[in-house]
């Protein structure tokens, strides 16, 4: 036999160097995640019962805010356990399925973003044609087809993930169970995972990102265009939004994970984490109630 075992559980480093401010920590995550929930569900029930709100935009708004409630779920109920009682530790099994789920809500949410991008892009640019090009059939496919997608992307990378090897060291210097700390840990061959990874990000992130970009660089062009700035306001108003929130949303992940992975940003890297994962869910529906 080897000196080399796989492991069975982890320990999710996260702001355990700070055991005097588990405390506080607790509450101020406790509040965040009362407070995100609350914003998302009341914004769904709204859509759900004002009759006014059944468009297409609302639509997406509602499972935009469906999808975040997710998101941050698969991660702070845990993070608020450890907070309690100390215990860091996290199964295998655990952490793949923290992992799967973060993965596929993450992904999603790229997709549903490029999805919120053209529909006002067709609102704004093709005012005329936007009734019969975003329909209900349309917009709940484009809605199905974000969220079987990021669950179907998710399960490959887990598959490949789940084959490496994990030796030596079991923490993981994360709050949750992300990909790049994980893959740090394996001792295996991982180039097959990394060339899956490449292709699966370009199809998830890349693609949805360059098409949100597009979508926007359209509807500028358009709203600069309308000779009065009433009208110019109006336009802008209708999108402004959700582009504050795409803008937040990959501006902090492609810091995260673009970031070199030296000890001296190691702590820089866990609040951007905790940025986009959790304080990201809590400022959209602030952004779109405004």
């Amino acid at each position: 036999m080897d000196n080399q075992t796989s492991v069975m559980e982890f320990v999710l480093l996260g702001m355990g160097n700070y055991p005097s401010l588990q405390t506080l920590l607790f509450l101020l995550s406790l509040l965040i995640y009362f407070v995100m929930l609350v914003g998302n569900i009341l914004i769904v029930v709204l859509v759900v019962a004002d009759q006014c709100l059944h468009t297409s935009m609302y639509f997406f708004l509602g499972n935009l805010s469906s999808l975040e409630t997710c998101y941050s779920s698969t991660i702070l109920p845990p993070l608020l356990a450890s907070f309690l009682t100390g215990d860091r530790t996290i199964s295998a099994h655990s952490c793949m399925a923290q992992l799967y789920f973060f993965g596929s809500f993450a992904t999603t949410e790229f997709e549903l973003l490029a999805a919120m991008s053209y529909d006002r892009y067709l609102a704004i640019c093709q005012p005329l044609l936007y009734a019969s090009l975003m329909t209900w059939k349309v917009s709940f496919q484009m809605t199905a087809e974000s969220w079987l997608g990021g669950f179907l992307v998710s399960a490959v990378l887990i598959f490949f993930l789940s084959h490496l090897k994990v030796c030596g060291p079991k923490a993981i210097d994360n709050f949750f169970c992300d990909f790049t700390p994980l893959w740090e840990l394996a001792c295996s061959d991982a180039s097959m995972v990394q060339l899956v990874t490449l292709l699966l990000c370009f199809l998830t992130v890349v693609f949805p990102f360059l098409s949100t970009l597009a979508s926007y660089i359209c509807i500028i062009a358009a709203v600069l265009r309308i000779p009065s700035s009433v009208g110019r306001q109006k336009a802008f108003s209708t999108c402004s939004p959700h582009l504050t929130v795409v803008t937040v949303f990959y501006s902090t992940l492609i810091i995260v994970y673009m970031l070199p992975r030296i000890p001296q940003l190691r702590q820089l890297n866990k609040v951007l984490s905790f940025f986009y994962a959790i304080l990201t869910p809590l400022v959209n529906p602030l952004i779109y109630s405004l």
